[in-house]
Parts: structure tokens; C-alpha cells; sequence
């Protein structure tokens, strides 16, 4: 298949700016992985500047291995149980408001790893930060094991992400480890425990319209509050290649869709992924009120 041309609207600047290199730095010093460099995220420069990143615990080596994801896939080194002190140590020097983990999947581990979620939440909680960042968990769909996604959600974070990625379809095909429906089910427990549930999905893989709306009202179904719709870009060679450059008025198009359908924040944009923007898309929730009647619902017995 012939490589298609990145079009201009997809061109990001790559300038390293003071703000960008100390964050960088910051994160080698404490040996933080995080999902902007290991993903190869478009906005990783603007939003290091900005003294913001997503944190990937659990390591920097997956056991999936998807078609479409940067990450490198193989056997994961053992779990650190220094890795939530580390974290807390980052997020007190960069100050954040907001803060997003995600991780990736370590089906090797009997938890799935979720133990080490709660661990990373328990440690910014009890660690005394003068912001009081609010918490976004970013988590696989931890493969069914018995009692992982329980505790991860009763760990109350202020946003529960589980990324959907793509349309049914195209699950086989891209993320042969994981199943839609079962995807669909982790977003609903989480609504139904009382958290604001928010998802991802990309663009330019292959899927058509219809899907894309099946998919979209799957989600409200599930109760999703927050959606994030981006452009799949390939990361290398090897991976799955991009079907098609969706066009940003295309994405305008679904951002008013989803809001039609009744999500409460919708970020959709060619280079919009799941943790980008992430306080803002918290912040527009909140101003309808739902997240302090879901946080309610978690608090009360």
C-alpha cells in the first residue's frame, strides 16, 4: 500500500523550548515513562511546554502488541513499587492541576496491574500537594481479571478512561487482544459506579461512517461522558498503515454529532488525543454540575 502524504493541517512544529527540556529532564531524573514520548504524541512539545504530560506506569513494554500502537511489545520487567513515590515526586515540582496515568497493558501481572493504579492515586492524595490535582486514570481493560477494575474504580479518580480506539470491525484486525464489547462493559461499570467515564477513538483506520455513529452511540449508552475523536497516525513502518487523512471539517462534523447525542465534553480535531486537553474537557463537565453529583455517588456508602 502507497504511503499517503501527511497533509499541512497535521504538521506540528517541533521546537524544544526550555519549558519542554526541563520536563524532559525532570522525568529521566526520575525515571518516569510517560505516554507522550513512548506513543510518539503530535503535542508532546506543547503541552511539556505548557509543564504537562501523561504518566505511564508499569513500565515502557507492553504485552499486546496492536497494530497501531508506538509502544514496544514483549516481555515487561518487574513491578516497582518505588514508581508512586516517583510520580509524586514529579507532579509536586511541575505543580500540575491535573493529572493523567495511564500504563501499559501488563496481562502478565495477576491484577492486571491495578494494585499499582491505586498505589499511584493513594500516593498523590496522601501526599500533601498544594494544588490537589484532580485524577485521571487512563487503564486497559485489565482482561477480566477477577477484582482488578473494582478496585481501581473505588479508588474514586475524577475521570475513569478506558480507550475504545476503533470501530467493531476493525477489532480483529488491530486489537486482536481485546474485545469491543467487553470494552463497551469496563466504560458502563464505571458509569454505573458513579465516576465520570470518558473514551478515545481514531480516525483514518478504515472505518466508515455508520460505524463510527454506531460507536459514538455505543458509548452514550454506556454512559460516557467525555469523547475524544483524533487522526490514527502511523508511527512506523511496520505498523498499520493510515487509510485515509480525515479532513478537519470532518471532525467538526462529529464533534457536533457527539454533542447532539449528549456527551457533556467532546474534544475532535485531527491531532486531539485522549489525555490532550484533558483539564479542559474536565473543566466543561464540572460546569454542568455532573461531576460533583458522580463524585457524590462514589463518596456516599
Amino acid at each position: 500500500m502507497t504511503q499517503l502524504r501527511k497533509p499541512v493541517w497535521l504538521k506540528v512544529s517541533g521546537t524544544r523550548s526550555a519549558g519542554y527540556l526541563a520536563v524532559d529532564q525532570l522525568l529521566q531524573e526520575q525515571q518516569l515513562q510517560t505516554v507522550c514520548f513512548s506513543a510518539r504524541c503530535p503535542n508532546r512539545g506543547g503541552c511539556w511546554q505548557e509543564g504537562t504530560a501523561a504518566f505511564m506506569i508499569l513500565g515502557g513494554v507492553c504485552t499486546r502488541n496492536c497494530a497501531f500502537c508506538a509502544v514496544p511489545s514483549g516481555k515487561p520487567a518487574a513491578l516497582d513499587r518505588e514508581e508512586p513515590s516517583r510520580l509524586l515526586a514529579v507532579v509536586r515540582r511541575l505543580g500540575l492541576r491535573h493529572v493523567v496515568i495511564t500504563s501499559v497493558d501488563r496481562d502478565d501481572l495477576a491484577d492486571g496491574g491495578a494494585s499499582q493504579f491505586v498505589a499511584c492515586v493513594h500516593a498523590l492524595r496522601e501526599g500533601a500537594l498544594a494544588n490537589s490535582p484532580s485524577i485521571e486514570l487512563l487503564t486497559p481493560d485489565f482482561r477480566g481479571k477477577e477484582g482488578a477494575l473494582e478496585q481501581v474504580l473505588a479508588s474514586a479518580p475524577e475521570v475513569f478512561n478506558h480507550n475504545m480506539e476503533t470501530v467493531a470491525r476493525l477489532y480483529p484486525r488491530l486489537r486482536p487482544a481485546a474485545r469491543y464489547d467487553y470494552s463497551l462493559q469496563v466504560l458502563a461499570q464505571a458509569s454505573a459506579y458513579g465516576l465520570c467515564s470518558k473514551s478515545g477513538i481514531m480516525l483514518g483506520l478504515g472505518e466508515e461512517q455508520g460505524e463510527v455513529e454506531a460507536l459514538l452511540e455505543d458509548l452514550r449508552a454506556a454512559g460516557v461522558a467525555i469523547v475524544t475523536i483524533g487522526q490514527y497516525l502511523q508511527p512506523t513502518r511496520t505498523h498499520q498503515p493510515v487509510e485515509r487523512y480525515v479532513p478537519p471539517e470532518e471532525f467538526i462534523y462529529w464533534q457536533e454529532r457527539a454533542e447532539m447525542l449528549g456527551f457533556e465534553a467532546v474534544e475532535s480535531h485531527p491531532l486531539a488525543r485522549s489525555s490532550f486537553h484533558a483539564l479542559q474537557l474536565l473543566d466543561g463537565v464540572e460546569k454542568g454540575g455532573s461531576i460533583k453529583k458522580m463524585q457524590s455517588a462514589v463518596m456516599t456508602p
